[in-house]
């Protein structure tokens, strides 16, 4: 029996769940499947010079870090840019469920199976936090025969760049607190004071915190807290940076807080951004590796996908979309959220127009999506859930219908990728392909999981054909529409509210924005990934419901306005049995326990 269809990166408890499907499945005895990392560590890994040569780069282009990882100059740009561009494609999803759909696999699997059909891939994916490593998600690597490689250096500290954005973020709290105890000449209101700390950690209990306690030469006394690092502002400009020039005026546009007039006060003007830039000079250029195929890819940046954009960095998708006839790349969980945000920040800020998108749906998640039944991360799936049962994915199929409908709402033509589970059942996966080619997309089963690139062939045979298409891609809002209009837009016709409610704050912190001039950028809504709605127990594709604004937050050297709804963190905390229990070092120098 082939394991097959499940994706590591984004549940997290791989082996478990493999255990739990062979059992429920009463063959125990007759199967075995190696771990994600052992699959990795046995991985034939091929030279970076050999990588960036598939790409047509050279090697006075890499800075090596280590054996296995090279930051691409910048100036390979100027190098390339004169080549043709390759089409560019988005992955999405639908709603996942708790365990995620495997959104990462199929990117890696797709990427792989390009050159099974004889064309050149290229995957831009976003470097995992180690929060959620750590925690109850784990690494975000892919998963099985599509991964990207090392997963541990992948899954844990890469090249830096988050401690770079670490450090960039919290020298500016710094300079903040040091300008409040030396005078605070712009005259800054303490209550005011929106930018925070951030650390690469799942930490509660550092969400509110009081600085400043002691004597007068300890600061001044005032409450503050800590975000996560891929939460933050840092992480989410330099992910739509566009050049380091581009990257130095955005941090000096960050807005650290208001005077007790509503003015707003940046990063510029505490003369902290040119320093922040120093920090950064190395953490914008992206981090060339592999695939276990050997197929080269982009990891760079990793803003938060319901937080932030959930995408990777601008700057590594104009470098490789001319080093390949496809780019694919991943945007975080489904079409509602990180695709929408791909379509309006994203793609608006690069100028670049995506040529498909690909989302992934599964048995598992329709069934889900049908309310008949609950998934819990850690526990096995519900027995019944496991039996044919095509009705019941037809059921759940408004999730899918919606998401679609959510792609083709910005004029791109949607592929529907099953990624197919060892419980599926034909007649579940006709009920999927019956509901999406009736709506216009290609669909292709997949089993990229086991069988690596050779599973994903049919989907990239359906990814060429839908890039051939004529493409009307456009964003849902104008520019020049009001803050508003944007929200109101992204929640009528992408998540199917009928009404969007503000909380006094929310009003509040509005109009401070309209009154300091950032009416003007667009809106990433900080919402629930687990429903299109706001509230995290709506499945399906619920409508008539309300948006519920809670707060509204300024990123302004980012370049987007975010509305935050319903109970969003953006501190997560640890779980009962955080994956850290579990992640050690063996006897013989290797990792074990990463998943």
């Amino acid at each position: 029996m082939v394991i097959q269809g499940y994706d590591t990166g984004a549940t997290g408890a791989e082996s478990l769940f493999v255990l739990a499907w062979v059992w429920q499945l009463g063959e125990t005895s007759h199967v075995s499947f190696p771990s994600d990392l052992e699959i990795a560590q046995a991985a034939s890994i091929a030279p970076l010079a050999d990588i960036a040569g598939q790409l047509g780069i050279g090697e006075e282009f890499l800075e090596p870090y280590g054996r296995h990882v090279a930051k691409i100059d910048l100036s390979v740009l100027q190098n390339v840019s004169s080549r043709p561009a390759g089409k560019y494609v988005v992955v999405t999803a639908i709603t996942p469920t708790p365990l995620g759909e495997g959104k990462t696999t199929t990117s890696v699997g797709l990427a792989q199976a390009m050159k099974h059909i004889g064309k050149v891939g290229l995957l831009a994916l976003r470097q995992p936090s180690m929060g959620p490593t750590f925690g109850i998600k784990g690494g975000a690597a892919g998963g099985g025969y599509s991964q990207v490689i090392p997963m541990e250096i992948l899954n844990l500290h890469l090249t830096g760049d988050f401690h770079a954005v670490t450090a960039a973020h919290n020298l500016l709290a710094a300079m903040v607190d040091n300008h409040l105890h030396q005078g605070n000449a712009l005259g800054l209101s303490l209550g005011k004071i929106t930018w925070k700390r951030v650390l690469d950690v799942n930490d509660r209990a550092l969400r509110n915190v009081t600085i400043g306690q002691g004597s007068q030469e300890d600061g001044i006394e005032r409450t503050s807290g800590f975000d996560i690092t891929a939460a933050s502002e840092v992480m989410a400009l330099l992910a739509l940076a566009t050049s380091m020039e581009d990257l130095r005026a955005r941090l000096g546009r960050i807005v650290v807080g208001y005077t007790v007039s509503d003015v707003a006060v940046t990063a510029e003007q505490i003369g902290c951004a040119g320093a922040m830039a120093v920090i950064l000079r190395d953490a914008i250029k992206p981090n060339l590796m592999q695939t276990l195929e050997n197929t080269p890819a982009l990891i760079h940046t990793g803003p938060f996908g319901n937080i932030a954009t959930g995408n990777s960095s601008v700057i590594a998708d104009k470098i490789g979309i001319h080093m390949c006839d496809y780019l694919i790349t991943e945007a975080g969980f489904g079409a509602d959220m990180g695709a929408e945000r791909f379509f309006n920040i994203k793609c608006r800020v690069s100028g670049m127009k995506p040529d498909a998108a690909v989302l992934v749906a599964t048995v598992r998640a329709l069934k889900a999506h049908s309310g008949l039944y609950k998934v819990v991360a850690g526990k096995p799936l519900p027995a019944e859930m496991l039996q044919e049962n095509p009705e019941d994915v037809r059921s759940g199929a408004a999730n899918l219908a919606k998401q679609i409908e959510n792609v083709l709402a910005h004029g791109v033509s949607p592929v529907v990728a099953i990624n197919a589970f060892p419980t599926d059942f034909a007649s579940e996966h006709d009920v999927i392909r019956e509901i999406a080619e009736s709506m216009g997309a290609r669909v292709a089963v997949c089993t990229h999981f086991s069988d690596g690139g050779a599973g994903a062939v049919d989907l990239a045979n359906a990814v060429v054909a839908a890039c051939d298409e004529p493409n009307n891609f456009h964003f849902l809002y104008e520019e020049s529409a009001s803050l508003k209009e944007k929200i109101s837009a992204v929640a009528t016709k992408i998540y199917g509210a009928a009404a969007v409610e503000y909380s006094e704050l929310a009003n509040e912190q509005l109009s401070r924005y309209d009154a300091n001039g950032f009416s003007h950028l667009p809106v990433c809504i900080a919402k629930t990934h687990l429903s299109i709605s706001g509230d995290p127990t709506l499945k399906g594709a619920p409508t008539g419901h309300t948006l519920v604004v809670r707060e509204v937050r300024a990123s302004v050297g980012a370049g987007f306005i975010y509305p935050i709804v319903g109970n969003m963190r953006t501190m997560p905390g640890l779980g009962a049995d955080p994956a850290a229990l579990h992640i050690d070092i063996g006897p013989d120098g290797r990792i074990v326990g990463l998943f």
